[in-house]
């Protein structure tokens, strides 16, 4: 695959359904090392937990998840599939439950483990993997904002900026872009302004 989607951090969630609370967490991940490792510090640290359910994938590897004692079904998978539905991979998330006295039936357990595991994800935000064109647009103050907003366009992010007599920009441009990125902010600018390639990298870059 050119491109997956990985968690941009930890991502934390809570809410409450009919007294029960549960809480999301999410971690990336490279290994399923690192996933057991952190299921096994939730539920050390949420010991007193009714459940402590859990799924992880790694990339290009396994997928593992667990009910913990929750109705077959009503747990793992369903948490799993909030990821699989977002093309998510490198991620481990475990729901803690501490049980309300009142029972919430196969569907309610899904739609709130659904929801848990959902919530978790949208506060850790994502980050997509591709292969990057790193490049340096050296241009006038004047003309900074509109070479970001140039970037952004093509898919691309600002990595840094250095303030000096000029502005250079460093950023990262989709490696299949590049080319008309560059064609783009020389005729913008009148052939003035030339993106330097400096290299090409894999790694996660957050969305927005």
């Amino acid at each position: 695959m050119s491109e997956y989607y990985v968690p941009t951090g930890a991502g934390e969630a809570e809410f409450t359904e009919k007294r029960s609370r549960f809480l999301g967490h999410v971690r990336p991940v490279d290994s399923e090392e690192e996933a057991r490792d952190f299921i096994a510090a939730m539920k050390k640290e949420y010991y007193d937990a009714r459940h402590n359910c859990w799924c992880y994938a790694i990339h290009g590897g396994p997928e593992r998840y667990s009910d913990d004692g929750e109705p077959q079904g009503s747990a793992g998978l369903p948490m799993l599939e909030v990821f699989r539905r977002e093309g998510v991979s490198g991620f481990v998330c475990v729901v803690t439950r501490y049980f309300g006295g009142v029972l919430l039936g196969t569907g309610g357990l899904l739609r709130a483990y659904t929801k848990s595991a959902k919530d978790a994800l949208d506060a850790a935000g994502l980050s997509v993997v591709r292969l990057w064109t790193a490049v340096e647009i050296p241009c006038s103050y004047a003309a900074a904002e509109r070479m970001k907003q140039e970037l952004a366009a093509c898919g691309g992010a600002v990595e840094a900026v250095d303030y000096g007599a000029a502005v250079t920009i460093r950023g990262l441009v989709p490696a299949e872009a590049v080319d008309a990125f560059r064609a783009r902010i020389f005729d913008l600018s009148g052939g003035a302004v030339t993106a330097a390639v400096t290299g090409q990298v894999r790694r996660p870059v957050p969305l927005g």
